[in-house]
């Protein structure tokens, strides 16, 4: 869990005339910032540039770090790596940007043991929170419309693709596969079922064909 709102300790001034004043308190935390992807160089780059990205902000101190190496992971082509950091900074305030802005997997606070935080702090961290997740949520929202807009239209594309070939011969299900770029078989064979429920095309045989009546359109 990680909090967005400033943290002040009280001392007492030497001085007696002077009242007792609010100073940040250091906080040390450990953080787990990992990438997965490919290829391996790009994944290595990603993370390195995470860290140099970190090492440049001044509101930040990194005390030690251990980056491991990318590892191939099992049954997949894509590679993993991480490091692991322990980083100092004087603003509770700091921790929520930390989230944001690194993405960690994992993040423990060491030192202090306790951040006592006020309802002012509270609400300026929730509202905050719910700032960002109205941005996420907006830049879902967006990327969902625009890739229901690529699938209508990639399915728009491969049935015209389907009658243009069927308009000339009979074809099986594997070389429809070959002619349309489809690698799954199972994929294309449910988009042809769907067609063949609308009535457009004719399975007969293992062979695919355009309806009679539609293959003048």
């Amino acid at each position: 869990m990680f909090f967005i709102s400033y943290f002040f300790s009280s001392t007492t001034l030497k001085k007696p005339f002077l009242f007792i004043k609010s100073m940040e308190q250091q906080i040390t935390f450990r953080a787990l910032i990992e990438v997965i992807g490919k290829p391996q160089e790009h994944v290595e780059k990603a993370l390195q540039g995470y860290i140099e990205k970190l090492e440049q902000d001044s509101k930040f101190k990194i005390l030690n770090k251990e980056v491991t190496p990318a590892k191939k992971q099992e049954k997949e082509e894509f590679w993993a790596t991480f490091a692991e950091l322990e980083v100092q900074t004087d603003k509770l305030e700091n921790l929520g940007q930390f989230c944001f802005e690194y993405m960690p997997s994992l993040i423990e606070i060491l030192e202090p043991k306790e951040l006592p935080f006020t309802d002012v702090e509270t609400s300026a961290f929730l509202n905050d929170l719910q700032t960002r997740l109205h941005q996420v949520d907006m830049v879902a929202k967006q990327l969902k419309l625009e890739n229901d807009h690529l699938k209508r239209n990639s399915a728009f594309m491969l049935k015209n693709v389907i009658r243009i070939l069927l308009g000339k011969k009979t074809l099986t299900l594997s070389q429809l596969c070959q002619l349309t770029g489809v690698a799954k078989e199972d994929d294309l064979a449910d988009f042809l079922d769907k067609l063949i429920d609308k009535g457009e095309i004719d399975l007969k045989e293992g062979n695919y064909s355009l309806k009679e009546t539609n293959g003048s359109q």
